[in-house]
C-alpha cells in the first residue's frame, strides 16, 4: 500500500473482512509499495518508509482487533547499498558503492538486523 496510506486504509479492509468472516492471514509487504527512482536511476526504497509502513500495519491490526500474519521482505546479508536509510544513513550517492540487484533492491545485512528488531519489539508490544 506505501507508507502514506496504508494507516489511512488498511483498517477499514481489516474490518470489512472479519466482519464477512473470512479466515485470512495477513501479511504485510513493505517493499514494492515504497519503490522509487533516484535521480540517477537507481531502483531503491528508503529504510524509514518500509519501517513505517510495517508499524501502521501493526497499528492497524492492534486497532481492529486482528492478526498481523507475517511481513515479506528482500533482503540479504551481504554488504550492498541498495536501499537508503538504516543506521549506516545511506543516501543517493551511496548506492553505486555495491548495488548489485538484478531486479528489486534489498535490506543489506545491517539494514535486515534492524527490522528484525524492530518488528520483535512491534509483536512484544502488540495487544493482542
Amino acid at each position: 500500500m506505501g507508507s502514506e496510506t496504508v494507516s489511512e486504509k488498511l483498517p477499514l479492509i481489516l474490518e470489512t473482512v472479519q466482519e464477512a468472516g473470512h479466515p485470512v492471514v495477513w501479511v504485510c509487504d513493505p517493499m514494492h509499495g515504497n519503490t522509487f527512482s533516484t535521480e540517477n536511476g537507481h531502483k531503491t526504497r528508503h529504510f524509514d518508509d518500509i519501517l513505517k509502513e510495517i508499524t501502521a500495519f501493526f497499528e492497524a491490526h492492534n486497532k481492529v482487533g486482528t492478526y498481523p500474519g507475517g511481513v515479506h521482505l528482500e533482503l540479504t546479508g551481504d554488504d550492498v547499498t541498495e536501499c537508503l536509510g538504516g543506521g549506516a544513513q545511506l543516501d543517493a550517492d551511496d548506492l553505486s558503492k555495491r548495488y548489485e540487484t538484478m531486479c528489486d533492491p534489498r535490506l543489506n545485512g545491517s539494514q535486515s538486523i534492524d527490522i528484525a528488531f524492530r518488528i520483535a519489539e512491534l509483536l512484544h508490544n502488540s495487544q493482542l
